[in-house]
């Protein structure tokens, strides 16, 4: 009887250690992860860059159709002084405005600057335009400016 008892605490101890994984096995599937991890990451914040500049440019198509209806009620579009501010708080001596032209505030650019706004534009009859990641004007791929021309 005894040593049935101590046959049974035996295979439950062997079940207890045999539960645990080794060492070796721990690393190889954190060499795993790791090689995922390296093969993984550089294609999803290469994604990370592409949709900021969707977001820019779906942004700046609201923004031109805001400053079209802005046009359509006052007769001209915002100066560059007034800015977009205008599409969102009539100007001063403004009667004829009918804004807010937009459902929000004029949000920031997907990089935290402001966007920039000149009228008469260099490239149309107004310019609205983000400079992109460095802030700085020029550059290309997520450093390029982007802009409703």
């Amino acid at each position: 009887m005894t040593e049935n008892k101590n046959l049974r605490a035996y295979s439950a101890l062997g079940a207890l250690r045999r539960r645990g994984f080794t060492l070796l096995e721990l690393l190889v599937v954190m060499v795993i992860i790791g090689l995922l991890a390296g093969y993984v990451g550089p294609r999803f914040f290469s994604q990370i860059g592409k949709s900021q500049t969707k977001v820019a440019q779906a942004q700046i198509d609201a923004f031109g159709k805001a400053l079209d209806q802005y046009r359509l009620d006052v007769g001209r579009y915002p100066s560059t002084a007034q800015g977009l501010p205008a599409l969102m708080v009539a100007p001063v001596g403004e009667s004829r405005w009918q804004g807010p032209y937009l459902k929000k505030a004029v949000p920031a650019d997907p990089w935290g600057k402001p966007y920039q706004y000149r009228q008469p534009g260099e490239h149309g009859e107004y310019d609205i335009f983000s400079l992109g990641a460095d802030a700085q004007p020029g550059g290309e791929g997520p450093a390029a400016d982007i802009g409703n021309w």
